[in-house]
């Protein structure tokens, strides 16, 4: 008879070392803290970064406009991750967080999206993102909060770049229940979030080295969490749109995998500051036309009709091919376009359509 290779002690062996691993992994994974309704955000601190949720953004997008009154979209965004692992390692070297941002630039003269994307994991000063106010930094990609409210954007690509000042005029927007966002219908599924609309923006474009003056509006968004999305979700639509009248307008859904939704929500602030929210009943998005992207063979819904209780919404992009590949960073493929909201065929404002998971499921 044959012994088997490994004998009984390698296989006790063997055993506790899953067994170690396993519980080494559930106590990292129960180091990080729950989304709860109970927390109340303050500020300035909860501008900066919040280190024990697992997954954190900040993340601006906006409409500008050259001296010669062409128009182009921009995207930054900021991620940190924790890792999971390292955590009560002293060394300088563990990978407790990783640092990822994105940079994209939507100009019609060009045709398609303008992207880029860095990834490092923190330390060293080199990439980190602060705890006590919006300090953002990978390599030479900062994001940075100034005392007064402004905010400061310095990142430089290959092929374009962004410098703008990005000054608030209007009150910080807590989304859904005073900045306690429901994603899905256990409660559990939440994320801490809050919005600046109608930043105004000054600054400059580079494109081929060139500086291009520029001046828009934008919206800021800063969302932290540790739950991950329903197992029926795939993906989901989102849109924030600066209003002409000073309104702001935020909606989404998150698509089920059989059809349908697995939630939705919406707000719409007016300029005075009053806030109005829908319910998940409330909000549709339907397809107007689709486009098939020639990269990733993906089709987008990127004219989209909103419905937000009585009100609709027309959206159309700015122009079609604004699909952004970040597999070598978040791993995912996503549609990130400007585009313009129209109500009774009447423009009334500009906005931001992300459109995830129609290359492959998003599992945040």
């Amino acid at each position: 008879m044959k012994r088997n290779k490994f004998g009984s002690g390698s296989i006790v062996l063997v055993m506790l070392f899953f067994s170690l691993l396993v519980t080494l992994v559930y106590a990292e994974s129960s180091r990080l803290k729950p989304v709860t309704p109970d927390y109340k955000l303050s500020f300035p601190m909860d501008y900066g970064s919040h280190q024990d949720f697992r997954i954190e953004w900040w993340y601006i997008t906006g409409w500008l406009e050259t001296e010669d009154k062409k128009p182009l979209g921009f995207q930054v965004t900021f991620f940190r991750y924790a890792t999971d692992h390292n955590h009560d390692n002293p060394s300088r070297f563990a990978a407790k967080h990783l640092i990822i941002a994105h940079l994209a630039l939507s100009d019609p003269a060009v045709g398609k999206l303008m992207h880029a994307e860095r990834t490092a994991r923190e330390g060293f000063d080199l990439a980190y993102a602060k705890h006590d106010n919006t300090d953002v930094k990978l390599d030479d990609w900062t994001l940075v909060r100034e005392e007064d409210g402004r905010y400061l954007v310095n990142m430089q690509a290959r092929e374009f770049g962004l410098q703008l000042s990005l000054t608030p005029t209007q009150s910080i927007m807590l989304q859904d229940m005073d900045g306690f966002s429901r994603k899905g219908p256990k409660p559990a599924q939440a994320s801490y979030y809050y919005s600046e609309p109608h930043l105004s923006v000054t600054g400059t474009v580079f494109r081929q080295n060139k500086p291009v003056a520029v001046n828009g509006r934008a919206w800021l968004d800063h969302e932290w969490s540790t739950a991950f999305m329903d197992t029926d979700a795939d993906g989901w639509d989102w849109v924030g749109a600066n209003l002409d009248d000073g309104s702001a307008l935020m909606a989404f859904q998150i698509r089920a995998k059989q059809g349908g939704k697995v939630w939705a929500y919406a707000a719409l602030r007016d300029a005075e500051g009053n806030m109005t929210l829908f319910d998940p009943d409330q909000v549709e998005f339907t397809p107007v036309r689709t486009w098939r992207s020639p990269h990733t063979e993906a089709i987008y819904p990127v004219a989209m009709h909103i419905r937000t209780g009585e009100i609709e919404w027309q959206l159309t992009p700015l122009f079609d091919d604004q699909e952004l590949d970040s597999r070598q960073s978040t791993g995912a493929v996503y549609w990130e376009g400007a585009v313009m909201l129209t109500r009774d065929d009447r423009p009334v404002g500009r906005g931001y359509l992300e459109l995830t998971g129609y290359v492959s499921p998003w599992t945040l």
